[in-house]
Order: structure tokens, then C-alpha cells, then sequence
């Protein structure tokens, strides 16, 4: 994630950020240009960026809600912008509680577009002139009349929204027994099956994938059902980036999804914050973009060291890993195929 500078008095700012702490101005995520900038907004609900002077932005129609800052580009006559538009089900926002859960959705779903805009990858509302596209579904357990379960099924991807409750969500990564549970990985996690559906299946690299991941024709809700009443294969640690991965070819696709997007936005964040550009000890470079980086090796050779400072500076602090695995060499090819397929699809 790249960091920003408000126009107006040169302050940085995040990707999160509503005001300037600084100056007090607005601010506002541009899609077009793929930054957050300092704006003007008008009686009328229109917006201009301050630098560029250019109006006919608006307000995305959740911003009322507080579960949106991103706007509309001049000429978009949507209610929702392109993040909030690829919303099929939001919770019912008269239970108080809800609201609370879904701005903390909307900031992870967001982020997780925002990395899919920067590879340049098919973002798409589901509808029928694009039934190829995503829809999400965020569903409270209460009004459910059956559970509610966090998955992906033919480009909808559901989440229960209980996972944005911080004592749920930690008291569910305990039962499972996960190292890593939040709310942005499960979007990384789903969409990753998503894009398998979209970018491999049915096409010429499915002979690759199944060369490296295994043969999804295989059962899936057996492979589940194994995995779950059994547990993972004792070696899962020299074969997978995790547990789950161990469980079906799918699966594995979607953790190693899940990772290049955690690794390409770390590394593009620590990148703009003058951290890591180049590797240790074979001096590669990945540039100050690293979503346009397509030298692998690279991304891993820095990758490696910062993510051990991370994990060392958090073990300061008395806070858990951010980064609690270890990329062993089949992963490794596993995420390798991952980015070329990422950079063949997309723009980045």
C-alpha cells in the first residue's frame, strides 16, 4: 500500500483516513488514479481533489454510513463506487452492532480491491451483463436461518460478519487451530478461489497448476471431511504454506493466493516507507512499485528479511507474529506461478 501526502499542508496519510490529522482538510480515496488525496466537497455532494482542481467526483452512496471513503469519477452515474457496487447482501444496519461490523468489512474489502486495481485484475460486479463477475454477501448469523459460513461458490463470496467482532474472530483462530486469522486474509483467501475460476480453470495452465498444486477433481467435500475429522498429513509443514492448504488442491491455491497479495502489499507499503527495495545479500531491486515487480526471486529475496523484522519487532512488543509461516521450496514455486498468472491476467 503506497503512503500518501495530503496536497494540502504535505502531512502523510493512510489508507484509512477520513481527515487530515494536521490540517483538518477531507479526504478521499481517487480509483481512477489509485491514491487518496485532499479534497473540496460542495453543498451539492460534489468533490474536488485540491492538487488537481478537476470536480465531478462524488461521495460512493456508503459514505453516509461511514463504510466508505472511495469516490465516484466524473461521468459514473452509480449510486456506489466500484468497491461498494460489487455488494450483492449487506447486514441489516438497524441493529446497531451491525453498522460497527460492516465499517470494519468495508476498510478490509477495500484494501483487498485496492490490490486487485493495482495488478490490474477483472474487478466486476456479478450481474447480467457480467455473470463472470463478484458478488459479496455479508450475512449475520442471528437473521440466518442456517449457519453462516465465510466461503466462495461461482463468484459469490460470503462472510459472516460475527468475523469482524475481534474476541469472535480470535476465539474461532484458537478452535482451529490457525496461526493467522483476520478479516482482510479472508478476502485475499476467497477471492484467490474466485480467481482460480476466472484465470485458470478451463484454460491452458491447468496442466500447471495441477502439476504443482494437485488435482482438484478430486472430492472436495470428502478432502474436507477428511481433513477436518483427520488433520493435515504429518509433513503438511514441507509441502504447504499451511494446514489448511494440506486439505485440497483448491485450498492451496487460495492460501498461496492469499500470500502473494499479503506479500506484494507489505513489500509495496515497506517499499514507499524506504525499508526495502533491495535485497540483502543478492542486491536484486523491486523498484518503489512493487505490484509492477515481475522479477519473483526479487519480491522473495526481501521478503524473507522483512518479515523477519516484523515478527522480531512485534515479539517487542509482546504481540503475536504478523507473519507466522515459513515458505518452504514447493510453496515457493506455488507462489512463483501464482505472480506470472497474476501479471499474465492483469495490467500491473
Amino acid at each position: 500500500m503506497k503512503i500518501f501526502t495530503c496536497q494540502q499542508c504535505g502531512q502523510r496519510v493512510y489508507f484509512e483516513n477520513v481527515r487530515c490529522e494536521r490540517c483538518g482538510a477531507d479526504l478521499a480515496y481517487l480509483p481512477d488514479r489509485m491514491m487518496v488525496a485532499a479534497v473540496t466537497i460542495a453543498v451539492d455532494g460534489t468533490v474536488t481533489p485540491i492538487e488537481s482542481g478537476k470536480g465531478g467526483y462524488r461521495l460512493c452512496g456508503n459514505a453516509q454510513y461511514g463504510a466508505c471513503t472511495w469516490l465516484l469519477e466524473p461521468g459514473d452515474d452509480q449510486p456506489l463506487c466500484r468497491a461498494c457496487r460489487l455488494n450483492r447482501v449487506i447486514p441489516d444496519l438497524s441493529v446497531p452492532e451491525n453498522l460497527r461490523r460492516w465499517q470494519r468489512i468495508e476498510l478490509a474489502k477495500h484494501r483487498a480491491v485496492h490490490n486487485l486495481l493495482r495488478f490490474g485484475l477483472p474487478v466486476e460486479p456479478k450481474a447480467g451483463t457480467a455473470p463472470e463477475g463478484i458478488a459479496f454477501e455479508f450475512l449475520a448469523p442471528e437473521a440466518a436461518p442456517a449457519p453462516v459460513m465465510t466461503g466462495h461458490a461461482s463468484g459469490v463470496i460470503t462472510l459472516n460478519i460475527a468475523e469482524a467482532d475481534d474476541a469472535e474472530r480470535e476465539a474461532r483462530r484458537v478452535a482451529m487451530g490457525e496461526p493467522y486469522r483476520t478479516l482482510l486474509g479472508h478476502f485475499r483467501h476467497e477471492l484467490g478461489h474466485y480467481y482460480w475460476e476466472r484465470l485458470v480453470e478451463g484454460t491452458p495452465l491447468i496442466d500447471a497448476f495441477r502439476d504443482l498444486f494437485g488435482d482438484e477433481r478430486q472430492d472436495y467435500a470428502q478432502a474436507l471431511r477428511r481433513h477436518y475429522e483427520q488433520g493435515p498429513p504429518a509433513d503438511w509443514n514441507e509441502r504447504f504454506i499451511s494446514a489448511y492448504a494440506s486439505s485440497h488442491p483448491w485450498e492451496d491455491w487460495a492460501e498461496c493466493w492469499a500470500h502473494t497479495m499479503h506479500m506484494v502489499g507489505t513489500l509495496d507499503t515497506a517499499a514507499n516507507l524506504k525499508l526495502a527495495v533491495i535485497g540483502v545479500d543478492t542486491k536484486r531491486e523491486i523498484g518503489s512499485d512493487a505490484y509492477r515487480c515481475t522479477d519473483f526471486d526479487a519480491l522473495l529475496d526481501i521478503w524473507y528479511p522483512l518479515t523477519e523484522a516484523l515478527n522480531a519487532l512485534n515479539r517487542s512488543m509482546g504481540v503475536n507474529d504478523p507473519y507466522p509461516f515459513v515458505v518452504n521450496a514447493p510453496t515457493t514455486g506455488k507462489l512463483a506461478f501464482i505472480h506470472r498468472v497474476i501479471h499474465g491476467a492483469g495490467g500491473a
